[in-house]
């Protein structure tokens, strides 16, 4: 009598393993093939800003490149003006068609799922589009934080350049050429693009804010005030833009601070999230019956919904504690 509950646990035992076993073969795969496109997408980057510096490459087909390169160009009407930046300032080059179809599949892919739970009806096509949508947007939104991120850890040097090149006697439209030949992606690209609209004819202040309309980092605006402040009343350029620098480095440096002491509070934050998800599949590989004599509970329904509410409230205060403007 005994021999089928051990069988049975055995059996659990071993589909826990291989549970196991699949996750880590699962996450060594993807580290591998994150690690090769990275590479990749270095190199690309590299061979890209090498053509684009050739003299062939320059002037307008070069500028016109630039532009083209991200974000939604044929939706220039301002109702889709703001979705076009936040898709520029992603740094990806998007194609509509292929956009559109990875949204189609996704949409489907989704809509199969919540079909098993909802039925295949109105209900479960229109769940699927917004999470598709959602999925997409959060996709979006995470490059664009990353690209962000690294530009402002990138715009501290390329101010120090500006600032030795204005003391070397260039004009600035030479300097902002020579951050977009010495700077990697994405603050060379961007200065790239600046430096030909003011070389065919644009004016630098407006430049400057296609620049942080492109790139979207908010440190940009003290680079467009300390410029236009300077061609409206004079002064130093060179030691208002070091002084910048000096900013903007100490301002990351609190950042960075910040970031340790709360690192403990984002990791609890992470752990308590996910170990109910977790303690909740991990019992049910090990036994299966155990949560069946409260699944028709009425009460079941309930307590779901305000330990949802909870969770989702308790990652929001933990959110704000960690993460605020200084």
């Amino acid at each position: 009598m005994a021999w089928p509950k051990w069988k049975a646990r055995i059996m659990n035992e071993l589909s826990l393993i291989s549970l196991l076993i699949f996750i880590t073969v699962v996450a060594a795969v993807q580290a591998v093939c994150w690690i090769a496109w990275r590479s990749r997408r270095v190199h690309k980057s590299i061979n890209r800003r090498l053509t684009l510096s050739k003299p062939a490459a320059r002037g307008h087909e070069g500028l016109k490149t630039l532009r083209g390169e991200r974000g939604l160009v044929k939706f220039d009407y301002p109702l889709f003006r703001r979705c076009n930046d936040f898709l520029a300032q992603t740094g990806l080059q998007l194609d509509r068609n292929l956009l559109l179809l990875c949204a189609a599949v996704l949409a489907a892919i989704l809509f199969g799922l919540f079909g098993l739970l909802l039925g295949y009806g109105v209900i479960a096509f229109v769940t699927a589009v917004l999470f598709a949508a959602a999925v997409i947007a959060l996709f979006f939104r995470v490059v664009r934080q990353r690209r962000i991120a690294r530009f402002a850890e990138l715009l501290p040097d390329s101010i120090d350049v500006i600032v030795r090149g204005l003391r070397a006697g260039y004009p600035l439209p030479a300097a902002l050429d020579l951050v977009a030949r010495e700077m990697p992606d994405p603050i060379g690209t961007e200065f790239k693009t600046t430096s030909e609209e003011i070389a065919f004819g644009q004016d630098i202040r407006t430049a400057i804010e296609n620049l942080h309309r492109r790139a979207g980092q908010e440190d940009l605006l003290f680079l467009i005030m300390a410029i236009n402040v300077q061609s409206q009343t004079g002064g130093n350029l060179a030691e208002i833009l070091s002084g910048l620098s000096r900013l903007l480095r100490n301002r990351a440096k609190i950042e960075l601070k910040v970031r340790a002491l709360s690192a403990d509070g984002r990791i609890s934050a992470v752990v308590l999230s996910l170990i109910p998800f977790i303690l909740f599949g991990l019992i049910c590989l090990i036994s299966p019956s155990y949560f069946s004599e409260v699944r028709d509970h009425p009460l079941l329904g309930p307590a779901l919904i305000y330990a949802a509410i909870s969770l989702v409230l308790g990652n929001i205060v933990m959110y704000r504690m960690v993460n605020f403007k200084f």
